[in-house]
């Protein structure tokens, strides 16, 4: 796992729109990625519009998401929240479940979809990766829906869209 974040991408002056769902539960640390998230967007894309929802918990997000991206897709949707291991398996469960579904709706809907749902072990871990400098997640997850909002705006100038071409 890296230990510090990745590179600042280019600032960004498109008018997008972005949306961030993020949990409640664990709400030190989601309020923390949320806050760090948008002020990073603020910074790299100060044009942009960012919309924020908030779930009951990491596994409301993915049917949020879609249900976003069916009414009116932004270019791209982050993904916010923290899950703490326990005693049992459920955290497991629930986090499979929450990358498994985002995977399959950004592949499906070819919308961005930043993964910041975060699985941890105990709250020094949340601490370093929601609120500590180093290793903020919700830093690094807007400086990936920046650098896909850029790679996606750079494909549709570059890859001509393809027609189907009618027996005649």
């Amino acid at each position: 796992m890296s230990s510090i974040l990745p590179p600042r991408p280019r600032h960004l002056g498109a008018k997008v729109r972005i949306c961030i769902v993020a949990s409640k539960y664990n709400e030190e640390f989601t309020d923390a990625l949320v806050e760090n998230a948008i002020d990073e967007l603020s910074e790299l894309m100060p044009n942009s519009r960012v919309d924020l929802i908030r779930v009951p918990g990491a596994f409301e997000i993915p049917v949020t998401v879609s249900h976003i991206i069916q009414r009116d897709a932004p270019v791209c949707i982050i993904a916010l929240g923290l899950i703490i291991r326990g005693a049992t398996a459920h955290a497991d469960l629930v986090a499979e479940s929450v990358t498994s579904s985002l995977q399959g709706l950004a592949v499906n809907h070819r919308v961005p979809i930043i993964h910041e749902v975060l699985l941890v072990d105990d709250e020094k871990q949340a601490y370093a990766r929601c609120i500590g400098a180093a290793l903020n997640r919700g830093r690094e997850a807007a400086r990936a829906a920046t650098s896909m909002i850029d790679i996606f705006q750079e494909l549709d100038r570059s890859i001509p869209r393809t027609t189907t071409r009618s027996n005649a």
